[in-house]
């Protein structure tokens, strides 16, 4: 980026309230029945839900069912968001109680061999969520410390938004990050040895 593109730029936190607003006029779109609203939404955060997602089920074909079950849910519940947190962070809730509905009781599935021992070439999402090793040493955390590292890394969502997402106070957020990264380096390291 050159001198004049980062002059005429807007500082990145009037970006960041640009588009809270535009979420939250979408959201609202979304209300009245305004079908285009939630494509602009999905265009927006269906990245981040699915490695969301593809996090917490261990698994491409029901994170993409969990995200549908969480468009739809959004479609019907939009009337209700009272603008208490950031849609992002509205989303992110809505797509977690989707996911512990339909992944309640059942075990996170495992990786999938390919059957010609070929690996199958990575798709846009395996190169945004991260490599096998990592997909692994996620899957050995519980729930709860898996949820918190995927919103903060593959989320971007600071301690606070986790927080409002979980419905936890601010400090389980960090004690629950801090445990899980201990757990994560022991995973990698034990790999690597």
């Amino acid at each position: 980026m050159d001198a004049r593109t980062e002059e005429t730029m807007p500082p990145r936190h009037d970006r960041t309230a640009g588009r809270a607003e535009q979420d939250a006029r979408a959201l609202a779109r979304i209300a009245g029945g305004d079908a285009g609203a939630l494509a602009e939404l999905y265009e927006r955060y269906a990245g981040p839900l699915f490695a969301f997602l593809y996090r917490l089920a261990g698994d491409r074909g029901t994170a993409e069912e969990i995200l549908q079950d969480t468009l739809l849910a959004v479609w019907r519940s939009a009337p209700s968001y009272q603008g208490r947190s950031a849609v992002s962070t509205w989303l992110f809730g809505v797509a977690r109680r989707q996911a512990h509905n339909r992944l309640r009781g059942a075990p996170p599935p495992l990786a999938a061999e390919p059957g010609d021992g070929a690996a199958p070439a990575p798709g846009p999402e395996d190169l945004a969520v991260g490599g096998d090793r990592v997909h692994r040493a996620l899957a050995r955390l519980p729930l709860a410390q898996r949820e918190v590292v995927v919103l903060a890394v593959l989320g971007d969502l600071a301690h606070q938004e986790i927080a409002e997402v979980l419905d936890i106070p601010v400090g389980t957020v960090k004690s629950r990050l801090h445990h899980a990264r201990v757990t994560l380096r022991g995973c990698l390291d034990e790999r690597l040895a």
